[in-house]
């Protein structure tokens, strides 16, 4: 069989995370404060880093809880928000496991279709009007996983404006935000909802340090009002006492010190040769698909043209027998999506993207016939 190209995993190649930083980290950390990273801590999370996250976003510690993970900050914000049969808003097509925690907990799941520019809020208000009356919306505002759009300013005002009329809480879920690496960052609805540090009404924010640090750290964190946190640390408590203090530790070493900023850069850089390489190699060798080129984060979503009889999971199995991994659409949705699939670059070197496509392809052609 030919070498494995895997477009199927959101992570990082290890040749594009900062070993050596994260080594020296490591050190400082134990070194600078051995009875807090080797100490159970609380579930606020590692003290010193849940103060830079809150330096960071401009607000009071208290609206910030630092989780194993976001996966995590996720689970404890759906379990204190959401009750089964409760609706939820979600875009079309969005997170699998986002989808999988939702209805595993029993919510009624309602999907908005995803447009180039963010989710469709024509489509939301009309539901709305019709008499939707959902308790949260879930977004991913910045390089949409598994769609690679950006929500616009003009959207994410308007969100704001339906989520105060109609009274359901947007969770603004943005783990890439901070690896765009073309255009302009756009304000978080965290901070247009809450301005100057104020607390937030109608927006949670969840983050993670999985895509700028490393996956394996497994270190996110949620802000918001801090009535929302206080019962989520409850949760938290109850969980696990406390997540990792020697993760988070290294991360806030690593963040805060000297070699964050390069390190970063270097992980933009070989994202956007990687993304601008796979849509070239997409325009090559599927003409016919379509696609948003993102401006950041690790994925692309490519559809098919519908009536053309397209089958993902076909295409997914040719593609394996060929020596390439991708995800179906089909994992992204309640229903449909048998004619696209996501591509995650991040995880590939633009030396192997080309011929990567090229024989996806070839699996394209083969699952028709």
């Amino acid at each position: 069989m030919a070498d494995s190209i895997s477009f199927s995993r959101g992570a990082p190649s290890a040749d594009i995370v900062d070993i050596d930083g994260l080594k020296e980290a490591a050190v400082r950390a134990f070194e600078k404060d051995p009875a807090g990273v080797a100490g159970y801590g609380t579930a606020i999370g590692y003290v010193p880093l849940r103060r830079h996250i809150a330096e960071k976003h401009g607000v009071p510690e208290d609206h910030v809880i630092v989780t194993n993970g976001s996966m995590q900050a996720d689970a404890f914000l759906f379990d204190e928000v959401v009750s089964s049969g409760d609706a939820v808003v979600v875009e079309r097509p969005t997170y699998d496991r986002t989808l999988l925690g939702l209805r595993e907990r029993g919510a009624d799941v309602r999907l908005i279709g995803l447009q180039a520019d963010g989710i469709d809020v024509d489509e939301l208000r009309a539901e709305l009007e019709g008499g939707l009356r959902p308790k949260l919306a879930h977004v991913i505002p910045n390089f949409q996983n598994p769609g690679g759009s950006t929500l616009s300013l003009e959207k994410r005002h308007a969100l704001l404006e339906l989520a105060a009329k109609y009274g359901f809480l947007i969770f603004e879920d943005d783990p890439y935000v901070d690896v765009r690496f073309t255009g302009e960052p756009l304000p978080r609805m965290l901070e247009l909802d809450a301005p100057d540090g104020g607390t937030p009404t109608n927006v949670v924010y969840a983050c993670s340090f999985s895509k700028t640090v490393c996956p394996g750290v497994r270190v996110g964190y949620l802000v918001g009002n801090p009535e929302l946190i206080k019962k989520i640390q409850r949760r938290a408590t109850n969980t696990y006492i406390a997540p990792s203090q020697v993760s988070q530790a290294i991360v806030y070493e690593f963040v805060a010190g000297d070699r964050f900023p390069a390190a970063l850069q270097n992980v933009k850089d070989a994202l956007a040769e990687r993304a601008g390489t796979l849509g070239k190699a997409l325009k090559e060798h599927l003409p016919q698909a379509s696609f948003v080129q993102p401006e950041g984060g690790y994925f692309l979503w490519v559809e098919l043209p519908e009536g053309e009889g397209h089958d993902c999971a076909k295409i997914a199995k040719e593609a394996a027998d060929r020596g390439v991994q991708i995800v179906k659409g089909t994992d992204f949705l309640v229903e449909g999506g048998e004619n696209a699939f996501r591509l995650a670059y991040s995880a590939v070197t633009a030396d192997k993207i080309d011929e990567g496509v090229r024989r996806l392809a070839e699996a394209v052609e083969a699952a028709k016939g």
